[in-house]
């Protein structure tokens, strides 16, 4: 069962950890669901928005195994090609202040304003002249080389201008009126054309649009050809400087691709950020009248910047978002998804149509929220798709009436019996050994070590059958023994067994996420490795209060850090038998080894962003004065404060912020002032 749940809009600094990992989880859940439905042609959302849980998840925890696969887009029987073109993200406004913020950073001029096709990328590749290949989205880097269906859509030409060499970046689109009288079965336009687009037999492919809204020579871009794996290197063309100047402004782009003969998006220029504010509200007015869907704007700097346009993320462009649809419908029932020792709800509503698809299920995230929001069975409630992306409940539409039932939560664990712990943000079964916990604990270390041949199915049948039930156990399979289960045959067991066994050194953050302790992932151990409990040996010497002074670490989480560890001792060592944590690293940065503490208002820069600069030079951040704290950071060192006493009673250095500052920046000077020992 797939559960989609969001997070409140609430600043991430002030977020618990536990919440923070929670949506960790719950964002690999999301990814790994919209992967297979896009590998199966039923994309539920578009390529940017896929995105945007994938950034999400990399900056949350950028070292998640997941992020370390290959993108969603590779489908198996199509060639792999590199674009000319970076297919990156693009930056979100999903209202007015949002954009009006990135406009001000800006400073452009201008803008020019493009709709935002709801379809699927597609480069098309010409080598003087002839295209040679169309490339769909893939990682951002590489994607499938998909020529033979591409040359049945409409809109995709040939043969261009002789002497052109490079990409043509485009949306496959279906219309409305194709999608009404052929593909009624289907959500929406965007999921027909994904499906279709990726047949193997194309069929279908000629009721395809593409239509470009982007160009590049690669006298512009070279370096995409240069570095090409699987594309022959382009040849440079005796017009390259004539092309640079056409492609020198995006409305000149738009007018070449208009002279070669290709359909184009709709652009306007916008003289100020305020017109930019009033299009899009006229735009969004009369979208249903277009034939095709569009999901916003793009809105981008009138100017060419070729290195913006080689970077994974182009500054001077964004995604200036509709506003949000909202429907009402009734809540029906609550199902509790069982993912670990976790229960979350899920609301079951009367169907509703939103942002181009049917909902009927929504997020409810946990037992608080629905207290918060007074929901019953019953409730008239309003819907909105949060990014387009994710349905959530957001309030009620209507007071309750009395024909309303209480939601009832589930009061027991249904594998072992265990009465659930409800903590409000959560609702959990605190039995250890519950047989589910120990299952999820296995497919956890799977994804943690990236074992992709060892699938649900397998293990689920190693776990029944009492063969493997704790992870040591996974490192004594053979393969004559696995060749008996689902009849895999031998070759495939050996590959098995090789790929469980070629992984034996883990970093030590990961070895701890692997074992699924509730609450306690990847990032949060990060912090505390980062912090200097960076051994095994450290980690279960570490006290609660030495694991609370920790930046971020809060007292239940150490304390649950503790109390794991010692309740894991046995199968830790068993597990060590077999794999080997990574000793740590030196950064060589210049602050490695070095912690400090802020208190009290900065000057020149938030609290925040002094943490950050810190971090970013290999210290450490610290929210109490611990005995070794290197630095305390205020700006009045010589006041009575709790944290001034305790630093002059533990010898810790107190600096002002002028002196942190040539710290942090050797051009200030050498840290030699500003220093105050108790």
């Amino acid at each position: 069962m797939i559960i989609f749940m969001v997070l409140p809009s609430t600043d991430e600094e002030l977020l618990s950890e536990r919440v923070i990992m929670d949506r960790v989880g719950e964002l690999e859940r999301l990814i790994k669901y919209h992967q297979d439905v896009y590998y199966n042609g039923e994309a539920e959302i578009s390529d940017a928005e896929f995105d945007a849980l994938w950034d999400e998840l990399k900056g949350r925890a950028p070292d998640h195994p997941l992020l370390k696969r290959v993108g969603r887009d590779t489908t198996d029987g199509f060639p792999k090609a590199r674009h000319v073109i970076p297919m990156g993200s693009q930056d979100k406004a999903v209202d007015e202040g949002e954009f009006l913020d990135w406009a001000r950073k800006m400073k452009l001029s201008a803008f020019v304003v493009q709709h935002k096709l709801d379809g699927a990328s597609l480069e098309l590749q010409y080598e003087d002249g002839v295209l040679v290949r169309a490339v769909t989205r893939g990682d951002g880097v590489i994607g499938d080389d998909i020529t033979v269906n591409a040359k049945r859509m409409r809109g995709v030409l040939p043969k261009i201008e002789a002497g052109f060499s490079g990409g043509i970046r485009g949306e496959v689109v279906m219309f409305r009126e194709v999608w009404r009288e052929k593909y009624p079965d289907k959500a929406n336009c965007r999921n027909a054309a994904n499906g279709l687009m990726r047949r193997k037999d194309g069929e279908g492919c000629e009721n395809l649009k593409v239509i470009t809204y982007d160009v590049s020579a690669v006298s512009d871009n070279p370096a995409s050809a240069q570095t090409a794996q699987s594309v022959p290197l382009f040849q440079l063309d005796k017009n390259e400087k004539a092309f640079k100047k056409t492609f020198a402004k995006e409305i000149g782009k738009i007018e070449w691709l208009q002279k070669q003969g290709f359909q184009t998006v709709w652009a306007q220029e916008c003289p100020t950020s305020k017109a930019v504010i009033r299009l899009r509200k006229d735009v969004a007015n009369m979208r249903d009248t277009l034939p095709y869907d569009i999901d916003g704007l793009v809105v981008k700097d009138p100017i060419t910047d070729p290195d913006d346009l080689k970077k994974s993320r182009p500054e001077k462009q964004i995604a200036f978002k509709f506003t949000l649809e909202e429907a009402v419908s009734t809540l029906k029932a609550v199902e509790w998804s069982e993912s670990g020792a976790t229960y979350t709800p899920v609301g079951i509503v009367e169907p509703v149509r939103l942002a181009g698809t049917t909902v009927q299920r929504a997020s409810l995230n946990n037992p608080a929220m629905i207290r918060s929001l007074k929901l019953k069975i019953g409730s008239r409630v309003v819907i909105v798709k949060r990014g387009e992306i994710i349905p959530k409940i957001e309030r009620l539409a209507e007071e309750n009436s009395l024909l309303t039932e209480d939601i009832v939560l589930p009061q027991q664990c249904g594998v072992c019996g265990t009465v659930l712990v409800d903590e409000g943000t959560r609702l959990y079964c605190p039995n250890a050994a519950c047989p589910k916990r120990l299952l999820h604990r296995l497919q956890k270390w799977i994804t943690v070590m990236g074992i992709l041949e060892l699938g649900d199915k397998l293990i689920n049948r190693l776990f029944e059958k009492g063969r493997v039930t704790n992870i040591a156990d996974l490192y004594t399979l053979e393969p004559g023994e696995l060749a008996q289960y689902d009849r895999m045959g031998e070759l495939t067991a050996d590959k098995v067994v090789h790929n469980i066994r070629k992984k034996r050194e883990i970093p030590l953050a990961a070895f701890v996420a692997g074992f699924d302790f509730e609450g306690i992932g990847e990032v949060l151990m990060e912090a505390v490795v980062a912090a200097g409990y960076n051994t095994l040996e450290k980690l279960r010497a570490a006290s609660i209060e030495q694991l609370v002074a920790v930046y971020g670490i809060a007292k239940d989480r150490a304390a649950a850090i503790k109390e794991n560890l010692e309740q894991t001792t046995a199968e830790i060592d068993e597990v060590l038998k077999y794999i080997t944590i990574a000793p740590p690293k030196a950064t060589g940065l210049p602050l490695e080894g070095v912690s400090f503490c802020f208190t009290g208002e900065l000057i020149t820069m938030k609290r925040q962003e002094a943490e950050a600069k810190v971090k970013a030079l290999g210290g450490t951040a610290k929210s109490s004065v611990v005995k070794d704290l290197s630095y305390l950071v205020t700006n009045t060192p010589k006041s009575g404060s709790a944290k001034n006493k305790k630093a002059r009673e533990l010898g810790v250095s107190i600096i002002d912020e002028a002196a942190f500052r040539k710290l942090i920046s050797p051009e200030e000077g050498t840290l030699n002032h500003g220093l105050h020992h108790g």
